[in-house]
């Protein structure tokens, strides 16, 4: 059950519950030897993850090389058996989709080809659909424009809030210390300029060896501004059918031009996401009900069944991009040596979750 080993006790702190700090604090609890304290100044499943849908998009991406390719590919080699490995312990449910992703085309590019042939050298499969064999498959999508699809079976979807729960429930159950409702407020140093001993909360001073820093856009306070996250909005709705949009059961989530159409049994589907930027001179970004209805009826163009549908329910979140470097931040404090960082991952956070803690626990313990 625990597959790594660290010779004297060390406490660990981390600081965010969404599904970055989650998955680092399950990873951190499979090894002996580490006291971990994980603390958020709300809950596990808020912040950005409340924005996402789940959708992992690995294979079907056109990264294929370099840090972007092996995060990707180190993340859904994991979730193959993060996934049974979290039910087994937990019991709790977490909604999976295995039927893979349907990419949309209104392309005649040939990058696909040279994709399909990059991702087989790799051990990975995708299917070039021509226009016939997309409808043959999914009636539910009509639109003139489309030349065909790219099917992605080893790609998948899973449900951010079900994951994270189940991730923090595994963590604590494999004996890590979960404090919801804890703001920081200060990091203090010791007599070591390079290193730092403890932060003071809204709940007093909690002390550690080593601190990871998973606060999403509360990073950037953290980092004494030195990495700079800026807030890009995300809106999603959910929607009830009168009768499902498939007429078998061949159910993959279907995406064209970023939006994303997600199954999820019993009629109904998430719909998602806008990309809303901030005003910088506001410094602040709002949700604009335009924008939502906007992805909709992309949504309603490549599936029009989807205009028989009511919306269920709606909401957003923020989701912390990088200014000015790539995404994701996963690094040491520039101040303090036993400070790490894993945060901005902009609209990957679920993709990379697993890939980041693997990363974060080696960093730790080695």
């Amino acid at each position: 059950m625990f597959p790594g080993v660290f010779k004297f006790m060390m406490r660990i702190l981390i600081i965010g519950a969404g599904v970055i700090g989650a998955s680092i604090a399950y990873e951190l609890s499979r090894v002996k030897n580490l006291q971990v304290t994980l603390i958020d100044s709300h809950g596990a499943t808020e912040g950005a993850t409340c924005a996402a849908l789940g959708v992992l998009m690995g294979v079907i991406s056109h990264k294929t090389k370099g840090r972007a390719w092996k995060l990707r590919q180190s993340s859904l080699e994991r979730y193959r058996t993060l996934i049974p490995e979290l039910r087994s312990l937990t019991n709790l449910p977490i909604a999976h989709n295995q039927q893979g992703i349907l990419m949309l085309r209104t392309d005649t590019e040939d990058r696909w080809e040279k994709l399909v042939t990059i991702r087989q050298s790799q051990g990975f499969s995708l299917e070039l659909w021509d226009r016939e064999k997309l409808y043959r498959f999914c009636p539910e999508v009509d639109n003139p424009r489309l030349t065909g699809a790219v099917y992605s079976p080893q790609d998948t979807q899973i449900h951010p809030g079900q994951l994270t729960a189940a991730l923090v429930a595994g963590a604590v159950k494999n004996g890590i210390d979960c404090r919801f409702g804890v703001t920081v407020e200060n990091i203090i140093a010791s007599g070591d300029n390079r290193r730092a001993e403890a932060i003071l909360t809204s709940d007093g001073i909690y002390q550690f060896d080593r601190l990871v820093i998973s606060a999403g856009l509360g990073s950037t306070a953290l980092s004494d501004n030195s990495i700079e996250l800026r807030p890009v909005l995300g809106q999603a709705l959910e929607m009830k059918l009168p009768s499902p949009l498939e007429t078998g059961s061949f159910a993959p989530v279907i995406t064209g031009e970023d939006v994303h159409i997600v199954p999820l049994g019993d009629c109904r589907y998430w719909v998602g996401a806008t990309v809303e930027f901030p005003d910088f001179d506001a410094g602040e970004v709002h949700p604009e009900t335009g924008l939502l209805e906007g992805v909709r009826q992309k949504a309603i163009d490549w599936c029009p069944g989807l205009a028989l549908g009511t919306i269920e329910r709606t909401w957003w979140g923020k989701r912390p991009r990088p200014h000015d470097r790539p995404a994701p931040v996963i690094e040491t404090h520039p101040d303090y040596d036993n400070i790490l960082f894993a945060t901005g991952h902009y609209r990957n956070g679920v993709l990379l979750a697993p890939a980041t803690a693997s990363i974060i626990k080696d960093m730790i313990i080695c």
